[in-house]
């Protein structure tokens, strides 16, 4: 247990080496206009991917009327809801280096040195977060704990030194590929949108695949389209 604390909160203080650069996609936000420390979070628009999860959120009440968030990591950006439904902010993140859908077995108890390229992943699924202590006496919501993968705002250490600030306004999604596998987001968001909604009771973290199909990370995904279908007919 204390291990895993411990590689908690190294993945929140250390960041991954980036890797050779990725081919270049479609931009998915606007690049900024000023410099990266100064320029303000872009609009975002939800992909198709995430309108249909969040809508088969809504619907089924599957978030038991606790708030929630959509975390697409092809777009590498987060919707939050209140426990209503009700949208409240997109904002882009930054996630693990590594693209796949499931942790590596045992990588939360791992050393940070230990853990290898391929291993730094942000898992996809439906996660119960709630707040709690990584060493330090530094509260973090814990997304997956057991394999340390917690939300948390961008490190001021590797800020500077991997400018994932930069890389979080970067109009490129691969470019927000930087952490261990926790999600970075920004530290006014944070602050004032996702811990005042969290910190009570906790909430849903729908986290999109990579490669996957919806579907099987979402099984539930399937009756929804049955339900709407025979609606709509």
């Amino acid at each position: 247990m204390i291990l895993q604390i411990l590689t908690g909160i190294a993945l929140i203080a250390a960041g991954a080496p980036s890797g050779p650069k990725a081919a270049k996609a479609k931009p998915h936000r606007p690049a900024p206009a000023s410099s990266p420390a100064s320029a303000p979070l872009p609009v975002l628009q939800p992909s198709p991917d995430a309108m249909r999860v969040a809508d088969w959120i809504a619907t089924s009440r599957d978030n038991h009327a606790l708030p929630y968030a959509v975390i697409d990591k092809r777009d590498a950006s987060l919707i939050l809801f209140d426990g209503t439904g009700k949208r409240i902010a997109q904002v882009p993140v930054l996630l693990g280096i590594a693209s796949g859908d499931d942790a590596t077995p045992g990588v939360g108890s791992k050393k940070l040195g230990e853990i290898g390229p391929a291993e730094k992943t942000t898992p996809a699924g439906r996660f119960l977060a709630k707040f709690g202590y990584a060493f330090g006496r530094q509260r973090v919501l814990w997304v997956d704990y057991t394999n340390s993968v917690a939300i948390h705002p961008i490190p001021g250490d590797a800020a500077r030194s991997e400018k994932r600030r930069a890389r979080m306004l970067s109009p490129e999604p691969e470019d927000n590929r930087i952490t261990f596998g926790c999600i970075n987001v920004p530290t006014a968001f944070y602050a004032a949108d996702l811990r005042p909604l969290f910190q009570k009771k906790g909430g849903y973290v729908y986290v999109l695949p990579d490669t996957k199909a919806m579907e099987d990370v979402f099984p539930r995904l399937r009756v929804h389209a049955l339900t709407a279908g025979r609606e709509a007919a």
